[in-house]
Order: structure tokens, then sequence, then C-alpha cells
């Protein structure tokens, strides 16, 4: 096998992870582009399918590290790696998996930046809740924040999937995993609101003919667009800067930072690191565990401000 050889099989292995692990869209693209990476690495070495060891798998890495790629991207690529080891082996082309031999340096992750839930507060004031969009805007932000989920959770949120009198929705997380989360009493009034009004978005579009104008058709997306299509990932994420363009504090935040704050808001509350997984979807409590050091700075916080013995402390150290 060479270049032509790495080509089927890579089809191969990718087809079979789209079908077997049921990855979305934007996890496919970036598998493939990390395959194509490794393979164009493999035609500039001469190295064959039936070569892949180790020592191979680690001058790789190095590759990539020599190239400026952080630890971290090094260790996506690798995870994207062992999948297709594992094929190799399946394929009888090797007959030992080469991957569990390989070993990055362990680094340290860097600790999600947060807001308060005064912020939190801030944005939702800032929307214009009196027209059918400023709820659905509102109702956007409730539900990210209220329940956790990815932007691409939140666009892809179907009417069938969220049941107001049970207070939850259903999610379809990464590779089709479903979970059922709670929502709070502020995303249900919002998202009731919302839905109260949400066909008023729907304007009236011009299909080209004289003197004819048609109403979008319906979709069964929860947010839609004026449209009648369904929300998109970059539609949110401009929403959300024009939320937080009143406060220039807030320039940083991105959707996914109401993810962070709904894992750390729940852990500062006391709530238990389980449910806090299930809630986000993690497969890996590891995943969930990182919000712990924030939750623990929180609590070292709370403790100097009020406990007697840190009190006496700090004023003994003002005395000096």
């Amino acid at each position: 096998m060479s270049a032509a050889g790495w080509d089927d099989l890579i089809d191969r292995h990718l087809s079979r992870q789209a079908v077997e692990r049921g990855l979305s869209r934007h996890s496919m693209e970036a598998y493939a582009h990390d395959l194509s990476l490794f393979q164009a690495w493999c035609r500039d070495s001469g190295l064959e399918p039936a070569q892949l060891d180790a020592g191979a798998l680690t001058a790789y890495l190095e590759a990539l590290a020599d190239q400026g790629f952080a630890v971290s991207s090094q260790r996506r690529h690798l995870a994207s790696l062992r999948g297709l080891a594992r094929e190799l082996v399946d394929e009888k082309i090797l007959e030992r998996d080469p991957a569990p031999a390989v070993k990055l340096r362990p680094h340290p992750r860097k600790l999600p930046r947060t807001l308060s839930s005064g912020d939190i507060e801030n944005l939702v004031a800032a929307i214009d809740a009196h027209g059918a969009r400023g709820l659905r805007d509102r109702a956007m932000l409730e539900i990210a924040y209220g329940c956790g989920l990815r932007v691409s959770e939140l666009v892809g949120l179907q009417l069938h999937q969220v049941n107001l009198a049970a207070g939850v929705v259903v999610v379809f997380g990464k590779g089709s995993k479903e979970r059922m989360v709670p929502m709070g009493s502020a995303a249900i009034r919002a998202l009731k609101a919302y839905l109260e009004r949400r066909d008023q978005i729907l304007n009236p579009v011009d299909d080209g003919k004289r003197g004819s104008k048609k109403v979008p058709r319906r979709v069964s997306a929860v947010f839609i667009t004026r449209l009648g299509r369904a929300m998109t990932r970059q539609g949110f994420f401009k929403a959300l800067k024009g939320w937080a363009a009143n406060d220039p504090r807030l320039a940083w935040i991105s959707p996914h930072t109401l993810r962070h704050c709904f894992a750390t808001h729940l852990l500062e509350g006391g709530a238990d690191l389980r449910a806090v997984q299930e809630m986000l979807g993690h497969s890996d409590i590891s995943t969930t565990q990182i919000y712990t050091h924030l939750s623990k700075s929180h609590l070292r916080k709370v403790h100097r401000t009020f406990h007697p013995r840190a009190t006496r402390a700090r004023a003994a150290e003002g005395s000096d």
C-alpha cells in the first residue's frame, strides 16, 4: 500500500466511525482533517500502513511539536490515530496495536473563564424582550445557561424535545447520546413566553413574482429566524456578542462560556459532581472535574471572608 492505500483505508475508517459512533458533522470534519495531515506525513516519509508502529507515531507527534502544535493538539491527533490503528489491526494489516505504547507528557489544563451570577443577570437584562425576537433571544440565553447545553445542542433543539409541563428538555449530544436536563423556573418562563409568540418571528418572503409573498414553511426547530430556518451557531454567537456589547469586561465571552457558568455555579451551590456530569453529557467524569478547581477557589474565598480564624488572621496581617 502507498498513498492510494492510505486513501482507501482512511475512507473506510471514517465511514465506519460515522456509522458506529454517530459523530456530528463537525466532529467528522475535525477527524478527517487530523487524518489527512497524518496521511501527508506518511506519504512524505514513505511509511506504509503495515509499517505503522509506536516509533512512527511518536515521530509524527514530534513533527507536530516542531510545527508549533500544543500538547493539547497533539493529544487530539493521537486520539484520532488510535482509532486508525485499531482499524489496521481489525483488517489484519497489523498484528498488534502500537498506540497504547505512545505516551504524551501531561499538560496543565487551562481553567475556563466564567461569569458571576450578576454578569448573567446583566446579560439577560440587556435583551429587549418586548418583541418576539427579543423573547426568542432571552429564551436562548436562559436555556443555554440554565441547562448547560452545547451551542450545537441549543440551535438543534426541536419542539418535540421540550416538555414544559415536566420542566425538562431531552438533548441529543455527542455521538447522538440522549440525556434529560431539567429546566429552572427562569428558563421555563422565558421559553413559554417565546413559544407563545414564536410564529410572529416569521416574515413574509418575496418569491420574485409580482405582488406575491409567501410565509416561510414551518420548521420543527425551537429557535427560528425570520426566514423560518433554524437558528445557526453563528447567529447565536453574534447575538451573544450583541448582548455583551454594553459591558467591555465581557468582550471575551463565547457561547461555551454559558456552559462553563452552568457547571461552575451548580458546583458552587453544592451540586453533586456526578449529577453535573450527567447534565453536561460528559462521558468521562475527569472532563467535569476541571470545574471543581473553580469551586475550590470559591470555597477558599468564602472561607477567608467568613471564617472567624481567617478573619482574625487577615486583621493581624493588616496590623503588622
